[in-house]
């Protein structure tokens, strides 16, 4: 495994990540289908991504924001 792909999210992290993400995600699509203005249609869109987003990070096990911050969560530190 690459350094870019080390794993820098806890096991109990990556399921609130997918299960935050689905939710977010599917909200936004369901909201995004009675959108009635440009401004709410492009914030339940953003909704949408960052939903993604949290589902593919928690899915990878990598953040990569984690890395560039230099954060490791204590339990996932090797001694």
């Amino acid at each position: 495994m690459s350094a870019r792909s080390k794993v820098n999210i806890t096991p109990a992290e990556r399921v609130g990540r997918i299960v935050l993400g689905l939710i977010g995600a599917a909200g936004g699509i369901f909201l995004l289908a009675g959108s009635p203005t440009v401004l709410t249609g492009t914030l339940e869109v953003l909704l949408v991504v960052a939903g993604l987003d949290l589902v593919v990070t928690g899915a990878s096990g990598h953040c990569p924001l984690y890395q560039k911050l230099g954060f490791m969560p204590r339990s996932l530190r090797r001694p």
